[in-house]
C-alpha cells in the first residue's frame, strides 16, 4: 500500500507480479496496484500443461487500452487453452493449501540441515518481516530458495533428486527444483548477474502437492549424496 501511495504522488503506474502467491493469497489491486501480472502457467492454471499470462486492471480505460495492445498483437489464448486453465482455477485453493502445508515442513527441514547454509522462505521470515508479510498477503506461498554456500554441492544436490523435477518452472502440483543462476537467469549478462548478487549456489523449489514423507526423504537422501559427491571431489583434488 505504501509503494503504491508513493508511486501515486509522482503519477507512476503500479504494476505488480503476483505469479507466485495468485490472487487466493495476495490481491495486489486492493493494495493499490494499478495493473497485476499472472504467469498463468504457474499457480492458476496448476498441472504444467498450459503457456498461458493474466493482465488484471481495475480501471476501464487502462482496461480499454491494454485490450487494444492485445488485440492488435493477437495474443489471445486458444480455446482449448483457455479451457484447461479454467479447469485448473478451480482447484487452485485446494492445491495451495496442500503445497504451502509441504512447503513450511520442507523449510523447516532444510533450516536445521547442516548441509544448508541459508533458507529464504516467508515463512522463515523475522517478526517484522512477518507483519509486512501478513499485512498484504494471507499465506507464503510454496517458492523456497536455499543457499549451501558451494556452487558444485548445490548443482549436485539439485542432479540428485528423484521426485523434484528439473526444471526452471514453479506452481505446478509436483515439485521442481532448479538453478537460477544456471537456468533461468542464464541469460542475463554476467555482469548484470553479479550487481543483482544472484549466488551461483542458490537453489530454487516449487513444492508440490505429493506426500510430504516422500518429499523430505529424496530432499535428503540428495543431500547426503551431494555430501559425499563432493567430499570425493576435495579428496581428488588435494591429491
Amino acid at each position: 500500500m505504501a509503494v503504491s501511495d508513493i508511486a501515486h504522488r509522482d503519477g507512476a503506474v503500479v504494476c505488480v507480479d503476483n505469479s507466485t502467491l495468485s490472487p487466493y493469497l495476495q490481491r495486489p489491486l486492493e493494495l493499490g496496484a494499478d495493473i497485476v501480472l499472472h504467469s498463468a502457467t504457474k499457480y492458476l492454471c496448476g498441472h504444467s500443461d498450459v503457456m498461458a499470462g493474466a493482465v488484471v486492471v481495475a480501471d476501464e480505460e487502462l482496461a480499454q487500452e491494454l485490450y487494444l495492445i492485445q488485440n492488435g498483437e493477437g495474443a489471445g489464448l486458444s480455446p482449448f487453452d483457455s479451457y484447461l486453465l479454467l479447469r485448473g482455477m478451480k482447484t487452485l485453493a485446494l492445491r495451495l493449501d496442500r503445497q504451502q502445508c509441504n512447503a513450511r515442513t520442507i523449510a523447516d527441514f532444510l533450516t536445521v540441515h547442516p548441509a544448508v547454509e541459508r533458507v529464504y522462505y516467508p515463512g522463515l521470515a523475522s517478526a517484522e518481516q512477518s507483519r509486512i508479510q501478513r499485512s498484504q498477503a494471507s499465506g507464503d506461498g510454496a517458492v523456497i530458495t536455499l543457499a549451501t554456500g558451494d556452487a558444485e554441492f548445490s548443482r549436485a544436490l539439485v542432479e540428485a533428486t528423484k521426485l523434484f523435477a528439473i526444471t526452471v518452472s514453479f506452481g505446478g502440483v509436483n515439485s521442481t527444483i532448479s538453478l537460477p543462476n544456471y537456468m533461468s537467469h542464464a541469460s542475463i549478462p554476467a555482469e548484470l548477474r553479479q550487481q543483482k548478487k544472484i549466488p551461483a549456489d542458490l537453489i530454487r523449489i516449487s513444492v508440490g502437492a505429493e506426500d510430504i514423507g516422500d518429499l523430505v526423504d529424496d530432499l535428503g537422501a540428495a543431500l547426503e549424496l551431494a555430501g559425499r559427491q563432493n567430499c570425493s571431489r576435495l579428496s581428488i583434488a588435494a591429491d
